[in-house]
């Protein structure tokens, strides 16, 4: 793949779920992503380059597989699932996509969405690597679609975990980078 193909960025579950410390989700060091995503924020700004965020949404009231498996979590307007300060849909080129699952593209139309707007890799950052960032990562490969993850972009409680996904990201999926390397990407 070429550098000159068009990029987009995706940023999944900056919510305060994840990032308010007061929340269950929260964990030490997950605010060390921050930065980096709004430096690739800003190079997604200046140079054009779509912006989806990807947050996790389920309705109050019904029941939802993943209650299977998790505790109650990111229901519709409540304080966990709503975005992280400024991490929210701002200007033209930033768009929302609900998910109800670890990846951005299951029963979604991100792929969709994404192959309207003529992209071809995808820049995935957010939290946890070894959850949602690989699913996305994963999904986004499937879907015909480079995966790039920034390494220090991303994340997990579990680095281990998190390691083991970026090795198999880059080994079978697509690209693990820099920040400054996924920036040139953006620009």
């Amino acid at each position: 793949m070429t550098d000159t193909q068009k990029t987009a960025l995706i940023l999944v579950d900056v919510i305060n779920s994840f990032f308010d410390p007061s929340q269950p989700n929260y964990y030490k060091g997950v605010e060390d992503v921050l930065e980096p995503i709004r430096r690739l924020r800003a190079a997604a700004k200046a140079s054009g380059a779509v912006v989806v965020h990807a947050v996790e949404r389920h309705r109050p009231g019904f029941d939802d597989f993943e209650w299977r498996k998790l505790p109650l979590h990111h229901l519709e307007q409540a304080f966990d699932a709503e975005f992280f300060g400024e991490f929210r849909p701002q200007g033209d080129n930033e768009t929302l996509v609900l998910k109800r699952r670890f990846s951005a593209f299951f029963a979604t139309d991100l792929a969709l969405f994404l192959t309207e707007q003529k992209v071809e890799r995808v820049i995935i950052v957010g939290v946890k690597t070894n959850v949602c960032i690989r699913a996305t990562a994963q999904d986004a490969f499937a879907n015909g679609f480079e995966p790039v993850v920034p390494r220090e972009a991303t994340n997990s409680n579990r680095p281990h975990l998190a390691e083991a996904s970026l090795e198999d990201i880059d080994r079978y999926m697509g690209r693990v980078v820099s920040v400054d390397e996924a920036i040139g990407m953006l620009s």
